[in-house]
């Protein structure tokens, strides 16, 4: 890796691991379909520039139902959820019950068949389930979570992972730019309707528009373009290894903004981060039988 992809690593890192506690500073003000909803306009803004000044292809039309579904389970349920979520439970705990979708995207893949289960496996998603288990406990008994929010979190994350398991079926070889600015297009226009027919929006604040501005633009739009640019120059391993730092920033942010860290949910970060290396690390290269032992 280069400097140039250490520091866009490093920077998409922070962009999302903030997005947990902008999103809880946006919910001060916006009901939880409304954050998704400016979420994703803003976000879609950037793409869409980005879209015009690269002249990066759209997907093409034929492909509307995988493209509503990926939306859909991407954006329009998660971003909702998590704003829906954390109104009960700190940011810093969001951001840890967010490392489960990796141990939901392999479940899903085991159930599809898509994936070969082994024991380094089986123990990294025992592990990882472990780790927010003892997030979540420590959140619940320090009055830093509600069971009730904890379950929302955990359907926006089986939701990332369904999305994803979607995607990798029905829309692989697509120009990733186009296929964002669509993702974030389509979750506007679904979200629209919804969030004009239900609560309307608090006075604002300049906190909370602010937040769900630079969640939208930073937090959505230019870490996309960010995560594609990395695809483009290193190994997806290489970049899903972002996935280990959110919780991280997510208890960095938290505590920064005043929120309680317990030590129940650092034990967890590093439990969580354990069993997802444990998932990630190569298969053993099996012996060819009849080969020539050194020495011999």
């Amino acid at each position: 890796m280069t400097r140039r992809d250490a520091l866009d690593m490093f920077l998409l890192s922070a962009f999302w691991g903030v997005s947990f506690l902008l999103i809880r500073l946006s919910g001060e003000v916006f009901p939880p379909v409304w954050v998704a909803l400016l979420r994703s306009v803003f976000g879609a803004a950037v793409l869409l520039v980005a879209l015009r000044l690269g002249r990066h292809s759209l997907p093409p039309a034929r492909l509307w139902k995988p493209l509503l579904l990926v939306a859909l389970f991407n954006n329009v349920i998660p971003w909702s959820f998590f704003a829906w979520g954390e109104q009960t439970v700190s940011s810093n705990i969001a951001a840890i019950i967010n490392a489960t979708t990796p141990l939901f995207a392999l479940l899903i893949g085991l159930t599809l068949r898509d994936t070969r289960l082994s024991g380094l496996t089986l123990g990294g998603v025992l592990l990882g389930m472990g780790g927010v288990a003892l997030t979540v406990s420590g959140g619940l008994g320090g009055g830093h979570a509600t069971l009730h929010g904890v379950v929302i979190l955990l359907l926006a994350s089986l939701g990332y992972a369904v999305a994803t398991t979607i995607a990798k079926r029905t829309l692989g070889g697509l120009n990733p730019v186009g296929l964002a600015t669509t993702q974030l297009g389509l979750s506007s226009v679904i979200l629209l309707p919804v969030a004009l027919i239900g609560p309307a929006p608090a006075p604002l604040t300049v906190t909370a528009l602010g937040a769900v501005a630079f969640l939208g633009v930073v937090g959505s739009g230019l870490a996309y373009l960010l995560y594609y640019g990395l695809l483009a120059r290193v190994s997806p391993t290489q970049v899903t290894a972002v996935t280990y730092a959110l919780p991280v920033w997510g208890l960095g942010w938290g505590a920064l903004a005043g929120e309680p860290v317990g030590a129940l949910s650092v034990l967890g970060v590093l439990v969580v981060l354990a069993g997802l290396g444990l998932i990630n690390l190569p298969p053993r290269a099996k012996p060819v039988q009849g080969a020539v032992k050194p020495g011999a």
